[in-house]
């Protein structure tokens, strides 16, 4: 019996190492060793860190990157110069999924002849950590001009425990100001960050022990329920709280043009449709009340889908933009920057 246990425990031994090799081989995605590096409520990844990344479980758009001098995936290292445009979102901005010269921060850098554009994106951030990053650059660069690139649920995910704000969030209850730092990983999950088996189970596959050992936060049906529009009304003292919050925050540190993108319900737009969204609209007044240049993306894509049979999307499987949808709000808000253009 005891014979029989070593063998079995010898072959499952064997078979995971051989898919440890397998995997190390594959542009399987890497460990990207995110922490607060450079401010204490700003995730980046460490300064000139090297990662691979690759979708699903065939490692669809295989890229490598590399982090810059100030840990973000971007073109070109950051110094002190009050020329440059700052470029900041989440994952739309840092797009790792594309190759490096079709990413948003190297195409509005030629939109813009070339102006030093400092692509500031981290995946699975919200409104609140925009305010940071704009902060941020503004101290530490002398940065004046902004563009941000906002998903429709950049506004509602700024409450704490939404899942995608790495520092400042509102308290979905009495939506008073706090900050939610991520903690810092334990050392099982220091560890398998350096297995590609490890990595290919929860990057690749996107396994998640939390779903199943965790009940959902009761804050993700408040967003969700709110953009489904089931509870337009209740979201919208929540859409004013995150945006007086993100302007207020920010008033010290825009000296120059802000120039806000906001991506459309693409869905909606690709099946000849036009979905209402009223936070959505309300958070367009508020911006423009603020004095920010918004770009509304939905007659922008609903324009060239028109005439246009190319989708703006990676593909079915990954719903960010693909050159082509980066290119049209890359150029409005290039037009806008130089003076040449306006917005809604």
């Amino acid at each position: 019996m005891a014979r029989s246990f070593a063998f079995w425990l010898t072959g499952i031994v064997g078979f995971l190492l051989a898919l440890e090799l397998l995997f190390r081989i594959l542009p399987v995605s890497t460990s990207t060793e995110t922490g607060y590096y450079t401010d204490p409520l700003i995730l980046t990844y460490p300064p000139h860190h090297r990662w691979t990344m690759s979708t699903g479980w065939d490692l669809r758009n295989a890229q490598t990157l590399e982090a810059n001098n100030w840990g973000y995936a971007a073109g070109r290292d950051f110094v002190r110069n009050e020329r440059a445009v700052a470029l900041i979102g989440d994952s739309f901005i840092e797009a790792s999924m594309l190759a490096a010269a079709d990413r948003p921060g190297a195409q509005l850098e030629r939109a813009l002849d070339f102006r030093p554009v400092y692509a500031m994106g981290n995946p699975g951030t919200a409104l609140l950590d925009y305010a940071e990053r704009i902060r941020f650059a503004h101290e530490q660069f002398g940065v004046r001009d902004f563009v941000v690139l906002m998903e429709r649920g950049d506004v509602l995910q700024s409450l704490c425990g939404s899942g995608n704000t790495n520092g400042p969030c509102l308290d979905p209850k009495t939506l008073a100001p706090r900050n939610e730092t991520l903690p810092a990983a334990g050392a099982i999950k220091r560890t398998l960050r350096h297995s590609a088996l490890a990595q290919y189970l929860f990057s690749q596959l996107k396994f998640n022990t939390q779903k199943i050992w965790r009940s959902k936060p009761a804050v993700l049906d408040r967003i969700r329920g709110a953009q489904a529009l089931n509870s337009p009304a209740t979201a919208m003292p929540d859409v004013d709280a995150v945006s007086n919050a993100f302007f207020e925050r920010i008033k010290p540190h825009v000296t120059g043009r802000l120039v806000i993108v906001i991506d459309s319900d693409r869905n909606a737009l690709n099946h000849s449709q036009r979905a209402a969204d009223p936070a959505r609209a309300r958070f367009i007044h508020l911006a423009q009340a603020a004095g920010a240049t918004v770009i509304d993306t939905e007659p922008l894509f609903q324009a060239h889908l028109a005439r246009s049979r190319l989708k703006l999307e990676i593909g079915p499987y990954d719903g960010h933009l693909n050159k082509l949808g980066i290119s049209i709000f890359v150029h409005a808000a290039a037009d806008v920057i130089n003076g040449l253009g306006s917005a809604r």
